[in-house]
């Protein structure tokens, strides 16, 4: 089988997010071009993305079954968003997270595509609503929202607007599938999607708890890391319930009035902000200074271990 896909992906946005859609679809085997108004930025992201994939390649975490050298001859940039688009099959626009600057993308992309491209958002906040309503190709569109950086990470969740059509949903399913990412349908549109929703819960509920002088930051992290974290790399919190007890009928029998006496206990959302943000800053500090080198240094190990991790999940399922 040819590793090479027929039609090419727009990636519009040159930026981290941008970068890293570009090396999956090159992973994939998809031609890319990623657009962008400042042609510097483009000369960064190509030079960024041909360090990382020989970095990648060098330790054997290359995704895909192409070598660095084919799958950066697949990867090429461009000023003009008109020839950008030309033969695109898919575009998945990766631009700030910033209402006007995405709706007057989308209206640019409006005028110029045809009726069979698939046109995504990366946007992790705003909702399709937001973002398509009035297009005349709103049946096309569709909320890609993948995990920072989602080389590493490969969940995408998938929100269509009210007036997506159902074949655009399954497309960027199957496409998502076959770039080896790990899609989820959001049947319908919600402040945050899902993801956001529940990180956001345990953001919540963490800084009330080190606010409260129950735990301390780092310990808080530890409870996550070595703790629920373990069990949540390879299965979400309803598999868990049902494999803490007999089931999940026999988990709710046991635990339902704990569980509802403990979230009664919870306060108010945090103003994430005053003596708290200090606190947890501190420590986060401490542990990594908030200087870019090395914030940068940090992220190259985490991005690590999540390649690690990844590669372990795949083994697994394999076996």
């Amino acid at each position: 089988m040819n590793p090479i896909q027929e039609g090419r992906v727009v990636i519009i946005g040159s930026g981290l997010i941008g970068r890293s859609w570009a090396m999956v679809f090159a992973g994939g085997g998809f031609q890319v071009n990623i657009y962008d108004i400042v042609q510097q930025q483009i000369t960064s992201a190509l030079e960024t993305i041909r360090k990382e994939m020989k970095e990648l390649e060098e330790t054997r975490m290359l995704k895909g079954t192409l070598s660095a050298e084919e799958q950066l001859s697949l990867v090429s940039g461009c000023t003009d968003l008109k020839t950008a688009v030309e033969g695109a099959v898919y575009i998945q626009e990766c631009i700030p997270e910033n209402l006007e600057s995405k709706q007057k993308i989308f209206g640019q992309l409006d005028l110029i595509v045809n009726n069979n491209i698939i046109l995504a958002s990366s946007t992790s906040t705003l909702l399709p609503t937001k973002l398509f309503t009035g297009l005349n190709h709103v049946k096309q569109c569709i909320v890609a929202h993948p995990v920072n950086p989602p080389y590493y990470v490969p969940l995408v969740e998938l929100v269509p607007h009210p007036e997506t059509d159902p074949s655009t949903v399954e497309k960027t399913h199957a496409l998502m599938k076959k770039i080896g990412q790990s899609p989820v349908k959001i049947i319908k549109e919600i402040d945050g999607f899902v993801l956001n929703r529940l990180q956001y819960a345990i953001i919540s509920e963490a800084w009330r708890l080190v606010g409260e002088g129950v735990i301390s930051p780092s310990d808080l992290d530890l409870v996550m890391s070595d703790g629920l974290g373990m069990r949540y790399a390879f299965m979400g919190p309803l598999e868990t319930m049902h494999l803490n007890a007999e089931g999940m009928l026999n988990y709710c029998d046991r635990y339902r009035e704990g569980m509802k006496r403990v979230l009664k206990s919870f306060g108010p959302i945090p103003e994430f902000s005053g003596a708290t943000e200090q606190k947890i800053n501190q420590a986060m500090c401490e542990k990594t200074p908030a200087d870019p080198e090395h914030l940068n240094t940090r992220r190259q190990w985490r991005d690590k271990c999540l390649m690690c991790l990844a590669k372990l999940k795949k083994d697994i399922k394999s076996n």
